[in-house]
């Protein structure tokens, strides 16, 4: 009988995922604070945007990380 080891490649890959989605955790408010701090500036909606879009790739690279971190545990492909 074999034993199931974690394939290292896919929990680093993983892990380097969640340490992306970390920066992008803490980048996404801080812009969206800067937008909407001051409304009457001429880069209010696309700072604002950019903001939304960054808080939505991070919780995107979340969960796919939490997911190559499992798949590389349990041995799935």
């Amino acid at each position: 009988m074999e034993t199931k080891k974690t394939d290292k490649f896919l929990l680093f890959k993983g892990v380097k995922l969640l340490a992306f989605a970390a920066l992008s955790l803490f980048m996404g408010p801080t812009l969206m604070h800067f937008a909407l701090s001051d409304k009457e500036n001429s880069l209010y909606f696309p700072l604002l945007i950019v903001a939304c879009l960054i808080c939505a790739m991070a919780v995107f690279l979340i969960f796919k990380g939490i997911k190559i971190i499992m798949a590389s545990m349990f041995n799935k492909k």
